[in-house]
């Protein structure tokens, strides 16, 4: 099987007026078709940098990166991906149909089919019947989940989602979560997620890459043992607490190897 995203040997350094900041460090990592893949580490460790570096929105300073066996450049150009960030970035002035849209206008669709993308992907992530609203109206979660349906419009392969429910209270946190993971059951996409949160990660991944502090290294990659249909209780199982423990110790060790 090809891989939907290879790293290898990949760096990052910013140069900044303090000298260079090196943001990732040697990360080498395959990601399959159909994985979720959690990344998770301190704040700074490069998560959200190796993130931007998949969609092209920063660029590597060594090794190689491919997304769909192309440059970021080129799968950004076949819209090879959807972005989701930590706001939910919504137009106020646009109603929830109109900023779903907006990608579509863009990409020259015709107005049927975004009529019909934005019917599909509303109902997705259970907001059908809210097109018609505007982002004020909404509750911060449903904000979150009309931005994961703009990204999901276009139907690209793969999402990436850079910390989307960081803001969001612990009970609608969960909520999203089961809900994510039945989009993803519903999709097959590849999703990369970045987090900092231990239960979040174990919950929603295939596989768990823990990473260290700058320069940012993967410390380990964890292989989920739990089955793909996950009910929230199965955070209280043995096996949950195993691997929440496992990363816990790979965050560890990545500050002692300081």
């Amino acid at each position: 099987m090809s891989s939907v995203v290879s790293a290898r040997g990949l760096n990052l350094t910013f140069q900044t007026s303090d000298g260079p900041v090196h943001a990732l460090k040697n990360v080498n990592l395959e990601i399959e078709k159909g994985d979720f893949v959690s990344f998770i580490g301190p704040s700074g460790c490069g998560k959200t940098t190796f993130l931007r570096c998949i969609a092209a929105l920063e660029q590597p300073t060594g090794g190689s990166l491919s997304v769909n066996g192309m440059t970021p450049d080129e799968a950004r150009r076949n819209r090879a991906y959807g972005y989701v960030f930590q706001a939910a970035g919504l137009y106020p002035w646009r109603t929830i149909a109109r900023n779903i849209k907006l990608p579509l206008e863009i990409m020259g669709y015709t107005r049927e089919e975004q009529e019909d993308r934005v019917r599909k992907v509303l109902d997705l992530v259970d907001l059908a019947g809210f097109g018609g609203k505007y982002p004020w109206q909404l509750s911060g979660g449903m904000q979150q989940r009309a931005s994961i349906a703009r990204a999901l419009a276009f139907d690209a392969d793969i999402l990436l989602m850079d910390e989307p429910f960081g803001a969001l209270d612990e009970i609608v946190r969960d909520h999203l979560n089961e809900q994510l993971l039945a989009l993803w059951a519903r999709t097959g996409k590849t999703i990369g997620f970045v987090t900092h949160s231990i239960p979040e990660a174990v919950y929603l991944s295939t596989r768990i890459v823990v990473m260290s502090p700058r320069p940012g290294r993967i410390t380990d990659v964890i292989e989920s043992p739990l089955p793909r249909e996950r009910p929230l209780g199965i955070r209280d199982s043995k096996a949950f607490i195993e691997v929440a423990h496992r990363v816990r110790e790979g965050l560890r060790a990545g500050h002692s190897d300081d």
